[in-house]
């Protein structure tokens, strides 16, 4: 399976590192794409001896069976159409950025159409199985609480706005309690898991987000609260963040390894 990468951070080292030690199987990147020659996906790609791009025509001409988006919100409204429109298949890790009804509408109907795998993993949160298996009876609610220690929401512009001093913070602090609709653009690098939760579930209108930092926490932390006809389900996760940035957990860079590993298997357990 041939490859290629856009983004330069830590889930983009760490699909290199595994790939290159042959975890994954026949798998072998062929580009590494960033947004110039400045991005520090240059520097990973020479690193592990890779082609480097900064457009979409030159990461097209490497021939890449999947593309796995591991960049921001921009690079899927600005790639990820054209990638599955012309046939390649695409996991995209910014999955907040399909807040935008249009943008995942265009997606779809693309994938569709070309018949190119357009997936979103699960990140770092569990249950979204259940989730849509119990959509199926119907359910009535859903609601994620993700906490996360303060160094976790530094230099993000919202957090900034609310002129909260995160080194000096004592208590937990509610940045965000609503829709997820409203929530998910708000934090683009830290809630992407809300985002998948409401697609698998009952939509961005009806899932309900709340955003805190919490100086008494080392882990990032999701609480999940699903009420429906089938039952009542309650998952809480305490995830270690990534050491390269602690705004992801570390769960999800590898939930984005496992999602590669079953782009062309014959064979699934569970959802």
């Amino acid at each position: 399976m041939r490859v290629g990468i856009i983004g330069g951070g830590s889930i983009a080292r760490l699909f290199l590192e595994h790939i290159r030690r042959g975890d994954l199987g026949d798998v072998k990147v062929v580009a590494v794409a960033g947004q110039s020659a400045a991005s520090r996906g240059k520097a990973l790609a020479q690193e592990f001896g890779c082609v480097f791009v900064t457009d979409l025509g030159g990461l097209v001409a490497e021939r890449p069976d999947v593309v796995i988006e591991a960049a921001s919100h921009q690079a899927v409204r600005e790639h990820a159409v054209s990638l599955l429109e012309k046939g390649i298949a695409v996991i995209v890790l910014s999955g907040g950025a399909l807040c935008d009804d249009g943008l995942r509408s265009a997606l779809e109907q693309a994938a569709i159409k070309s018949g190119a795998l357009l997936y979103v993993p699960s990140g770092g949160i569990a249950g979204l199985d259940a989730l849509k298996a119990a959509c199926i009876a119907g359910v009535d609610a859903v609601t994620i609480t993700v906490m996360k220690p303060p160094a976790a929401w530094k230099n993000i512009p919202f957090v900034g706005e609310q002129k909260v001093d995160l080194d000096r913070l004592t208590a937990a602090h509610v940045f965000y309690d609503g829709p997820a609709r409203q929530g998910v653009p708000l934090f683009p690098q830290n809630v992407n898991i809300a985002a998948v939760l409401s697609m698998a579930g009952i939509g961005f209108d009806k899932t309900r987000l709340k955003v805190v930092a919490d100086p008494a926490i080392k882990h990032n932390t999701h609480e999940i609260e699903i009420r429906g006809k089938t039952g009542n389900i309650t998952i809480r996760l305490q995830n270690v963040p990534s050491p390269d940035n602690p705004k992801t957990a570390w769960l999800a860079c590898y939930s984005a390894l496992a999602a590669l590993k079953l782009v062309k298997s014959p064979i699934r357990y569970g959802t």
